[in-house]
């Protein structure tokens, strides 16, 4: 599976993006569990964008959805978090 993040606006605009790949990774499961209960929130429209926050497009394999801060779940929020650590 291959997830991607790509985060966008903040006070500087300034674009960040990086990508997992968990195939062949010891914990790809937990990471198949986590983008699983994303891509389900992500299912509701997403909220407006504050002033200076951030946007963030995710995309699971085939499927992408919008969130932004502050209204992230705490999924989302960890998700974010372990790709943007993570990714190359």
């Amino acid at each position: 599976m291959r997830i991607q993040v790509r985060r966008t606006g903040g006070f500087a605009g300034i674009e960040r993006r990086a990508e997992v790949d968990t195939t062949g990774r010891s914990d790809a499961h937990e990471w198949q569990s986590l983008a699983d209960k994303v891509l389900a929130a992500g299912q509701q429209a997403p909220r407006p964008v504050v002033p200076d926050g951030f946007s963030y497009e995710i995309t699971v394999d085939d499927r992408t959805i919008r969130a932004s801060d502050p209204h992230l779940t705490d999924d989302q929020r960890e998700l974010i978090s372990r790709v943007l650590k993570e990714g190359a």
